[in-house]
């Protein structure tokens, strides 16, 4: 064989060589490329994952601090939040709505609820044409003079404590649980606050919460009584 043809031959296997160390370069730099390509994206997804649990923690804990001021379990003795009462004075719109389904009674400044009180108004019964009505009377009213400390009706034979008027001067009144003719508190009944409607057609309260209103509701303010 000549020294050319060597020659030639020599070099178109230098020439293969090469072209393959090329391709696998190529595939090599692919392979790793994807590689980067998907930790890329498992740490994205890792970051939105992290950031959506996050996210839905602080949604939590948001939910939970804005009902975490209710008193739970009820506790008819004491207030129903465990925050402080509103200073009435310091409020431009004061006014209370009763919600006789809902069992609760809301201190309201304009359109925002300022304070929650657990309630229970009128027992619900049929009327003559068969629609079951609350023996508590809805519509707007107003607070009048007329309160004290304490009372009992010997025809019902129950009494309470704390109590306000706001419908015709001393029928229907804001006022605590209901007490016995000794003046103890009738638990079996107190244990329907903020439960179920179960009074005759006061709006009944907890202890603290009926001091409260009876201490501060001046004459005249708005009550608004809805089913």
């Amino acid at each position: 064989m000549s020294r050319l043809i060597k020659f030639i031959l020599v070099g178109f296997l230098v020439f293969a060589m090469f072209e393959s160390y090329q391709l696998m370069d190529g595939n090599n730099s692919s392979v790793q490329a994807i590689k980067e390509e998907k930790v890329e994206v498992t740490s994205s997804s890792t970051s939105s994952a992290r950031a959506s649990s996050s996210s839905r923690n602080v949604t939590s804990v948001t939910k939970k601090s804005r009902s975490s001021t209710m008193r739970t379990p009820i506790n008819w003795r004491l207030s129903s939040e465990t925050k402080d009462y509103p200073n009435v004075r310091q409020l431009k719109n004061f006014w209370v709505k009763v919600s006789i389904s809902k069992n609760r009674t809301y201190l309201m400044d304009g359109d925002k609820v300022v304070y929650t009180m657990y309630s229970s108004a009128g027992q619900y019964s049929k009327n003559s044409n068969g629609k079951m009505v609350s023996d508590t009377p809805t519509g707007t009213f107003y607070v009048q003079q007329e309160r004290g400390n304490s009372f009992y009706n010997s025809e019902l034979n129950e009494g309470a404590n704390y109590w306000v008027s706001w419908l015709n001067h001393g029928e229907y009144l804001f006022h605590s649980v209901p007490t016995n003719s000794d003046g103890s508190y009738n638990e079996t009944e107190a244990k329907k606050l903020g439960v179920q409607p179960a009074s005759h057609g006061c709006v009944r309260l907890s202890v603290a919460d009926a001091r409260w209103m009876m201490e501060n509701l001046t004459v005249g303010t708005k009550i608004v009584v809805q089913d």
